[in-house]
């Protein structure tokens, strides 16, 4: 193919630093307008940060904006069973829709030929509208209740460091380290109202309004690969979120432990000419159990392992030699992933 020239000398920061002090040697320097037109990091970043290391001395501002859609239902049930056919007691059936726009900038800095830095500042606007309907209650009448919430996201930093070169039929390997602080609003941090049974036992907790953040500091490591063939790109990517348990105001005192998280992906694509390229990936992530210490008794809020898969794809065109703009489409795969997300970023660099 015809980017596989520029792409070995352009996709090794280390190589191009070698180029240049070695010229006389008879070594050719790498432009910068050559490491702009570099297909495999377009292809590979489409769908997550999953592109080889900034250059030194570059910035890069990178805009984007997300709609994800999920819509879910619940069905309680509460009774007994005379016959496999007849059910005596009190169904009561939930419709969720929930709506989530994400602004966000990220900012990417270049240090040395084989690390970089970033930090990335998401302000969220979410809507949520609950109908249910309890169905032996006589009403035929839906009850309706709406729920939003607008403000700062948790505010991400993270550091990425190039492992390898991709030389000798090697792919290139990035190490990475991701730090997400606790800016935005917590489920802890709103205002929530505890719902109790008949008999005045705690069963769930309704929140007043819908939290921007996570409420918990967390910690990611994890690495990526990218490895170019002929006439594809393959790339993927494999992290575990460490999630710290924190004090969280119950009204006699309590902890709350995350669950910590698996996230792997893998994906392909293709580069159509110099400017469009295409990928297709697959991303998911595992959660663990999230449990609850008070008074020193610790019970699970989840009894189960939450998977989150989607499918992506996407498409990258490069307008200039320093801007280039992608666009990708998930699709939910498993029960709790989101019904459907756009995403659309813009990377300046300068």
């Amino acid at each position: 193919m015809f980017w596989l020239v520029p792409l070995v000398a352009v996709a090794t920061p280390a190589l191009a630093q070698t180029a240049q002090t070695d010229a006389n040697a008879g070594s050719t320097a790498i432009t910068a307008s050559e490491e702009a037109n570099d297909p495999a990091t377009d292809i590979a970043s489409i769908t997550a940060d999953r592109g080889i290391v900034t250059r030194p001395g570059r910035f890069t501002i990178e805009p984007s904006f997300s709609h994800a859609h999920s819509n879910a239902t619940a069905v309680a049930v509460e009774g007994y069973t005379v016959i496999p056919a007849l059910l005596i007691g009190l169904i009561n059936i939930s419709e969720i829709q929930r709506d989530i726009f994400v602004g966000a900038m990220s900012l990417k800095y270049g240090f040395t030929s084989k690390l970089e830095a970033a930090v990335r500042v998401p302000y969220l606007s979410i809507n949520e509208d609950l109908r249910e309907r309890e169905v032996f209650q006589g009403t035929p009448v839906d009850t309706l209740r709406e729920s939003s919430g607008e403000g700062l996201g948790d505010v991400e930093l993270s550091a990425r460091y190039q492992l390898t070169d991709g030389l000798g039929g090697w792919p290139y390997v990035i190490g990475a380290i991701r730090v997400r602080a606790p800016t935005g609003e917590g489920p802890y941090d709103v205002e929530r109202r505890v719902i109790e049974a008949d008999d005045g036992a705690p069963i769930g907790v309704e929140l007043g309004d819908r939290p921007t953040g996570s409420g918990f500091w967390a910690f990611e490591p994890g690495f990526s690969f990218i490895y170019p063939t002929d006439p594809a790109v393959l790339f993927g990517n494999l992290s575990y979120v460490w999630t710290l348990k924190e004090e969280q105001g119950f009204e006699n005192g309590g902890t709350v432990d995350p669950g910590d998280i698996v996230r792997f992906g893998f994906g392909m694509g293709f580069a159509f000419n110099e400017r469009t390229s295409f990928s297709l990936g697959y991303d998911h992530s595992i959660i663990r159990k999230t449990t609850f210490e008070r008074n020193n008794d610790v019970f699970a809020a989840n009894f189960e392992r939450i998977q989150i898969g989607s499918l992506s794809f996407g498409l990258s065109q490069r307008l200039t030699q320093s801007t280039s703009l992608s666009l990708t489409v998930s699709v939910g795969v498993t029960e709790n992933a989101p019904n459907s997300e756009i995403t659309l970023k813009l990377p300046i660099s300068l």
